[in-house]
């Protein structure tokens, strides 16, 4: 845990002390967000954020692959070379994306790009890790890998409308499948503790709170595309490397169900992401409009609506995902019944947050995400 804890800090720190540049540099290639009607943001903010997190993840897995204990992950060095290149393109992507406004199809074809350069270096979504059963054919799991990243990352670019909610979200969310990936490793591996999955999610959460303190509300940069969609990609990479590094039959009675969550536990990470695209694309459909055309009716925005201050807004998102992606990561260690009774009562203190009397009484301008 040390280990982890040490690459964590080494991201955070690198991304922390990058930021600034980034700003300098939106500033510079003119990547800033203007102020339109629907926004939040009383001034124009630059973006480019996304630069400064690669910036972090490529450091800390540099260092990583000098320290003995996680030397042995770099002996095949294809997996880690299909995260962190896939996370370059996706970065050069979102980059572009905040300076030139690419157009929607430009960007797709962009991100299957990235998601079929991860698969073509072996990260792949090839099996259920219960009783040793594999599902369909090699072709097929290459289209459900690529299909699920690029997913991931238009979720997490999709809930990216409020300062400081996708590096908070994903940084809650991270650390909870980090404590699962990590506990589930030490209960099915026998001597050798070290785990790609875990070693990315250490990295994904250093690089959302070293963004962190720039981004908070009142933000002085937004992670624009480049930050949105690297930080769908890692969690997407990390929750694929799962599903294939664990041996199935090494797995106890005791820990047999819980093998089977890094198929839930991301979902349960990203919940609202996809809960909030899912019905954004629908209600623009029905509305016949472009699914990527800007509104003002995401998650976010009706917090805003009900009263909620910009700040309040942000907690709330935070305490959902925190009770959904913990309560899934909690069957590592805890009874079904224990986690289900502790979730419901997260769930009731969340909606109780939602809907109470901590509603302000004039609802907030808000911001259009895409």
């Amino acid at each position: 845990m040390r280990v982890y804890s040490l690459v964590l800090l080494i991201a955070a720190v690198v991304t922390y002390l990058l930021t600034p540049l980034a700003r300098w540099c939106a500033l510079r290639w003119g990547a800033i967000t203007a102020v339109r009607d629907r926004d939040v943001h009383a001034i124009p903010t630059p973006r480019l954020g996304g630069m400064a997190m690669f910036g972090g993840l490529l450091v800390a897995f540099l260092m990583a692959s000098r320290l003995p204990f996680l030397s042995g992950l770099f002996d095949n060095p294809r997996p880690i070379i299909g995260i962190v290149g896939g996370a370059a393109l996706v970065c050069a992507l979102g980059v572009a994306d905040d300076i030139w406004d690419l157009d929607w199809l430009t960007k797709l074809m962009g991100q299957v790009l990235a998601a079929g350069f991860l698969a073509w270096q072996g990260v792949l979504l090839y099996q259920l890790p219960i009783a040793g059963v594999l599902v369909g054919s090699p072709r097929t799991w290459v289209f459900v890998t690529v299909v699920s990243v690029v997913v991931a990352m238009n979720a997490v670019n999709f809930v990216d409308g409020l300062d400081g909610l996708a590096a908070g979200v994903l940084a809650i969310g991270g650390a909870a499948f980090f404590l699962y990936a990590y506990l589930l490793t030490r209960g099915t591996s026998q001597g050798d503790y070290s785990s790609l999955a875990t070693l990315v999610l250490a990295v994904l959460v250093g690089i959302c709170v070293g963004f962190l303190p720039h981004n908070a509300y009142p933000a002085r940069i937004f992670m624009g595309d480049s930050g949105s969609m690297l930080l769908g990609f890692v969690m997407a990479a990390a929750a694929i490397v799962v599903t294939g590094q664990i041996d199935p039959l090494a797995v106890s009675d005791r820990v047999s169900f819980p093998a089977f969550v890094p198929i839930v536990l991301p979902l349960a990470v990203l919940v609202l992401p996809l809960l909030d695209m899912s019905l954004a694309i629908l209600r623009r459909l029905v509305q016949g409009k472009s699914p990527f055309h800007p509104d003002r009716l995401h998650l976010h925005h009706r917090l805003l609506a009900l009263g909620h201050s910009h700040r309040r807004a942000v907690a709330i998102m935070y305490v959902w995902t925190a009770v959904l992606a913990f309560g899934v990561a909690a069957l590592a260690v805890w009874s079904t019944t224990t986690v289900v009774v502790a979730t419901g009562v997260g769930v009731v203190v969340a909606t109780l947050l939602t809907l109470g009397p901590l509603r302000g009484r004039t609802p907030t301008p808000v911001e259009a995400s895409p």
